[in-house]
């Protein structure tokens, strides 16, 4: 797959096939992903590779949290985002919800949605990222960089990937059951592994914003 196939044709899955990915390929990702770049080469960034029955009972205790309503305790806390961010996030979901078929008052299944989410969309495989905390927040830039690797290098394997936030909202459970150190800050997670494209959610497209919306520039 070229580069801009990979990049316009990357998106979120939200639906995957049972069948876990083998380790090798997971390892190759990442190896793959290891050539991203970084500030003076730091590399900040670490991964909990999961699968099998300890991601079962992430999952368990992710949906138990949740479910309980136990508030959010993100490592890095997100501030409610302005208007104009906020709109997009209404869109894609208004989007989302038109395909899955669940009405704007129909709280329960939107409930339903959101703690699949936290579920990793029941991925058969997931991965979490950390950076020393000493590092500070600069260094996620180059974490960002390293996601965006593993999501493009993904799709040469015919794997689907998630970036997800949700997954990280209560840390303690992460560090107690994938022994993650204080010392280490938490960014994200993503669900990894092949797309069940009869998942009415993998049919969604996103919008982009058009080059003018973003860009200025300077000496042309």
């Amino acid at each position: 797959m070229e580069i801009a196939e990979a990049i316009k044709s990357r998106k979120s899955i939200r639906g995957f096939l049972p069948q876990p990915v083998p380790k090798d390929v997971l390892e190759e990702v990442l190896r793959l992903a290891s050539h991203s770049p970084s500030a003076n080469n730091r590399q900040p960034w670490e991964v909990a590779v999961i699968g099998g029955e300890v991601l079962k009972q992430l999952k368990q205790a992710l949906f138990e949290a949740a479910k309980s309503g136990i508030p959010p305790d993100h490592d890095i806390p997100e501030p409610p985002p302005p208007e104009l961010y906020l709109n997009r996030s209404r869109d894609l979901a208004r989007r989302l919800y038109g395909i899955l078929g669940i009405a704007r008052e129909d709280r329960e299944a939107r409930e339903q949605w959101a703690l699949l989410r936290i579920r990793f969309f029941d991925a058969p495989n997931a991965l979490i990222f950390y950076q020393d905390r000493r590092l500070g927040l600069v260094s996620l830039l180059d974490i960002g960089l390293f996601l965006q690797s593993i999501m493009l290098a993904a799709l040469a394997f015919g794997l689907g990937t998630c970036p997800e936030t949700s997954v990280v909202s209560y840390p303690k459970i992460l560090r107690r059951i994938l022994n993650i150190p204080d010392e280490k800050i938490i960014v994200g997670g993503i669900a990894i592994g092949y797309p069940d494209w009869q998942q009415p959610a993998n049919k969604l497209e996103s919008p982009r914003e058009p080059l003018e919306s973003f860009t200025r520039w300077h000496g042309f």
